[in-house]
C-alpha cells in the first residue's frame, strides 16, 4: 500500500481525494491530509482521507511514501523544502513557490525529487521539448478571470470600483502586463500558471542548473492578466514561437466541484502527476 500525505485539504485537496477513489476503494493507497486546524474540517467530507492536525516536521514526511502539496504558495515555500530534504518525492501544486529564490533553492536541492504539475493549463510537454532543443524564443500567457476576483488589497478604491463596475459588454480589461517575477508581487494568487509556463520553457543547459535556468525564464515569459465581468471560468491563452515552430493553446476549464472559484483541471493535473510518481 502506498501512503500519501496531502499538505492542505482545501478545494484542490478534497477534489484530489475524490479522484483517487479507485485506489482508496481497492486498498492500494492510504491518504492522510494534514491541516493547521482540524476543527475547521469537521463539517466537510473527507472523501476517504484521514484529516489530522499538523505534526512536528521530522515525523510528517518520514512516515509517507509521497508528499502532495495543495496548501498554497506560502505553505509550499515553507514546507516543500523540508519534504525534499527528507528525501521524499514532492508533487508541487503551488508552482508559484518556485518564483521565490530561497524556496526555489530548497525545492530543487534534493535528495527528494520535485514533480511540478501543469496545474490549470495543458500543452506544456510540447513546449518543454521545444525549449530543451533550443527551439523557443518567446512564450506568453494571457489569463482572464472574473473581474471582482482580481481585486487586491493594494489597489486604490478607484481601481477596485472600476473592476466592480465592469459589465460583460465591456469586454476584457487588462489589469497587469509583465513577467511572472513581477506578477507574484501584485497577484500572488494568479501566478502559479505563469510560473508553470516559465518552468516548462526554462530549456536545458549542461553549464546551468534548473534554478538558474528558471530564474532567467521567469524574466523572459510574458504575462497578461485580464478582468472580465461575469466570466464563470478561468481562461488561459498560451502563445510561443521559435525555430521549433509556432504554438498556440487555449484552455477554459470547468470549476472544481469543491469550490467554483478553483479550476477543476488543477486537481486533475495533480492526480495524474501523483499516479505517475506512484507508478515509478
Amino acid at each position: 500500500m502506498t501512503s500519501v500525505l496531502l499538505l492542505g485539504f482545501g478545494a484542490i485537496g478534497r477534489h484530489v481525494a475524490q479522484l483517487l477513489s479507485p485506489e482508496l476503494g481497492s486498498g492500494t493507497l492510504r491518504l492522510t491530509a494534514l491541516v493547521s486546524d482540524r476543527a475547521k474540517h469537521a463539517d466537510r467530507l473527507d472523501h476517504g482521507a484521514e484529516v489530522v492536525d499538523v505534526l512536528p516536521l521530522p515525523r510528517q514526511f518520514s512516515d509517507f511514501d509521497v508528499i502532495v502539496e495543495c496548501a498554497g504558495v506560502p505553505a509550499a515555500a515553507r514546507l516543500g523544502p523540508a519534504a525534499i530534504a527528507a528525501g521524499r518525492p514532492l508533487v508541487l501544486t503551488s508552482v508559484g513557490a518556485l518564483a521565490e529564490p530561497g524556496a526555489r533553492a530548497g525545492l530543487l536541492a534534493g535528495p527528494g525529487r520535485l514533480h511540478v504539475t501543469n496545474g490549470a493549463i495543458g500543452g506544456l510537454d510540447v513546449l518543454e521539448a521545444a525549449a530543451q532543443a533550443g527551439g523557443l524564443d518567446t512564450a506568453r500567457i494571457t489569463t482572464s478571470k472574473e473581474a471582482t476576483g482580481l481585486i487586491r488589497p493594494w489597489m486604490s478604491e478607484a481601481e477596485a470600483d472600476r473592476l466592480r463596475a465592469l459589465r460583460p459588454e465591456d469586454g476584457p480589461v487588462t489589469v497587469f502586463t509583465g513577467n511572472p517575477a513581477e506578477a507574484i508581487e501584485k497577484f500572488p494568487a494568479n501566478v502559479n500558471i505563469a510560473v508553470a509556463l516559465a518552468w516548462a520553457t526554462r530549456g536545458l543547459s549542461h553549464s546551468s542548473t534548473d534554478a538558474h535556468l528558471l530564474d532567467a525564464s521567469l524574466g523572459r515569459v510574458q504575462v497578461e492578466l485580464q478582468a472580465v465581468a461575469g466570466q464563470t471560468q478561468s481562461a488561459h491563452r498560451i502563445r510561443a514561437s521559435g525555430s521549433a515552430g509556432d504554438f498556440s493553446f487555449d484552455i477554459r476549464s470547468t470549476p472544481s466541484p469543491e469550490n467554483p472559484a478553483t479550476s477543476g483541471l488543477t486537481a486533475l493535473s495533480v492526480t495524474r502527476t501523483l499516479r505517475s510518481v506512484i507508478a515509478g
